[in-house]
Formats: C-alpha cells, sequence, structure tokens
C-alpha cells in the first residue's frame, strides 16, 4: 500500500488561506498606525521605493507558491486515481488520468523502456524526476534567500540617509531640516526591516510547506512506481528465480493431483472389473434358469 497524504497540498492552501485573512484582519484594524509609519511623514521616497520592492518580490513569489500547490494538488489527484484503477483492476491503469500529470509519464515511461527488452533503472527514473521538479522551485528559493537581504540593503540606505542629515546638522548653523532627515533615514531603517522580516517569515514558512508538498508527492510516486509498475513490465533475477519456484510448486502440486487422479482411475478399473465377473455369473445362471424353466414347460404339456 502506497503510504503519502493524498490532499497535503490542498491543507497546505487552507491554511495560507486562513493566515491571509487573520494577516489581512490584522493590517485593518491597525491601519491608522500603518498609514503614519509607511506613508505619512516621509521626507523622501526610500521608503516608498524600498518596501514596495520588498513587497513586490514577495507577491510574486507568493504567487508562484500558489500555482505550484495547485500544480501538486492536481498531481495528488491524479496519483491517488492511478492507485485506485491499479486496485480495481482496470484494463489501462492511466484511464482518466491527466497525460500532463507526473504518474502518466512515468508509466508511459517504463512502458516504452520495456518495449526495447532494457532493464528499468528505477534510481534514474527517480533523480530525473527530483532533478526536473526542483527546478520548478527556483523562484521561490531565490526570493526567499533574498527577501531579508532587502530588508537589510534598505537598513543600510536609510542610514546612510540618516548619516547625511548628521552632516547637514553639523555644516549648517540651523540643523532642523537635518534632524528631520536623521528621523526619516532612522524611521525608514526599522520599516524596511520590519518589512522584510514578517514578509521572510510568512513567505518562509509556505516555502517549507511547498517544499514538504513536493516531497510527499514523489515519495509516492516512487512508491507506486515499485509497487504497481515495475512489477508489471520488468523482470529481475530475484524475481525470476521467485516466479521458477512458484512454477516448480505448482508443477509439484499438479503431479500429486495427477497421481491422485490416476489412482482413482486404477480403482474404477478394478471395481469394473469386479462388476464385469459378477454380471457374468449372474447371466450365466440365468440362462441355466431359463433352460430348466423350458425342460419343465416341455415336461408339464407334453411337448415333443
Amino acid at each position: 500500500m502506497v503510504q503519502y497524504k493524498t490532499n497535503y497540498s490542498r491543507n497546505v492552501l487552507s491554511q495560507f488561506l486562513m493566515l491571509s485573512i487573520l494577516t489581512g484582519f490584522l493590517l485593518l484594524l491597525n491601519h491608522e498606525f500603518i498609514i503614519n509609519f509607511y506613508i505619512k511623514n516621509q521626507a523622501t521616497n526610500t521608503g516608498y521605493i524600498v518596501n514596495g520592492s520588498i513587497l513586490l518580490l514577495f507577491l510574486i513569489g507568493i504567487v508562484r507558491l500558489v500555482l505550484l500547490l495547485l500544480r501538486y494538488s492536481r498531481e495528488e489527484n491524479a496519483l491517488a486515481r492511478f492507485i485506485k484503477n491499479v486496485q480495481d483492476k482496470e484494463k489501462l491503469p492511466t484511464d482518466r488520468i491527466n497525460k500532463k500529470s507526473l504518474i502518466y509519464n512515468r508509466y508511459l515511461s517504463v512502458l516504452e523502456i520495456s518495449k526495447h527488452n532494457v532493464a528499468v533503472n528505477h534510481s534514474a527514473l527517480a533523480s530525473t524526476l527530483v532533478a526536473t521538479e526542483s527546478t520548478r522551485l527556483s523562484l521561490p528559493r531565490f526570493i526567499s534567500n533574498i527577501l531579508i537581504l532587502t530588508g537589510v540593503f534598505g537598513t543600510i540606505i536609510s542610514l546612510s540617509i540618516a548619516l547625511l542629515g548628521a552632516s547637514d546638522i553639523i555644516d549648517s548653523a540651523d540643523g532642523i531640516s537635518g534632524m528631520s532627515i536623521v528621523i526619516h533615514g532612522m524611521s525608514t531603517a526599522l520599516s524596511t526591516t520590519s518589512t522584510a522580516i514578517v514578509c521572510y517569515l510568512f513567505f518562509g514558512y509556505f516555502y517549507m510547506k511547498l517544499t514538504d508538498v513536493q516531497t510527499e508527492l514523489l515519495s509516492g510516486i516512487e512508491q507506486a512506481t515499485t509497487l504497481y509498475i515495475m512489477p508489471r513490465f520488468t523482470y529481475q533475477t530475484d524475481s525470476m528465480l521467485h516466479e521458477v519456484g512458484n512454477l516448480v510448486k505448482a508443477l509439484r502440486e499438479a503431479a500429486n493431483v495427477m497421481a491422485k487422479t490416476q489412482g482413482d482411475f486404477s480403482e474404477a478399473g478394478r471395481n469394473l472389473n469386479l462388476l464385469t465377473g459378477t454380471s457374468t455369473e449372474r447371466i450365466t445362471r440365468l440362462s441355466a434358469d431359463i433352460e430348466e424353466i423350458k425342460s419343465l414347460l416341455r415336461a408339464g404339456f407334453r411337448l415333443s
């Protein structure tokens, strides 16, 4: 029996939906603070640019994560359908399965290799599938790696602005404008760091769950290949010896049945011979009785 979670990606999508609603509700409750912290009283556009870049990267990564989770949900359904077809002993295990699914392509690959009378290298097929699927996570992996760095980059830029404001304070007699730049730089550094940390925590968790979904799906495909696909088309030395052993065992049982049947036939022959002898004796006795009756009739009726 294949051991894998059939609705793992759907559960992750449910978690994503609930957490997104909760986050949106919290943002709505604190909208005044967020507006004051990110939008109002901004001396430069640095905060807008850095925070906007962080949010843009975050949204691109989230869209990619959701698309991959939906795709793996379809793959899980295809794998479940394939296993059900095999267990129901359908004529074609790939019946009613999407032709672009991974399990469908795996079945066709093993079938094509077996047509050439070549041993199927299961390890090579598994490695190829892992390598192919790992490329789909390139963008989420890149965003997960640089998301926290964008906050650090924004902090560095904001501190540079704050240092410029401090330089203006030193160089000018009226340092009010320079002080506002310093405060703006420190505030921007805090806002960019906070944005990057929150986005990284949210994105990092679901990126981790996405890798779990992928691992679980690939594990299910390899189990299905080992249990249901490989035995249909491949024969290894051990499996051949096992089949020969079963054949010898079946032949031994057939020989025992034939010997028993032969004994039954011999017994039936003896019974038939005994029955034939008894019938002959009875027929002879019956003939004698008939002759005696004929003699008595002649004597009684004085026949010639």
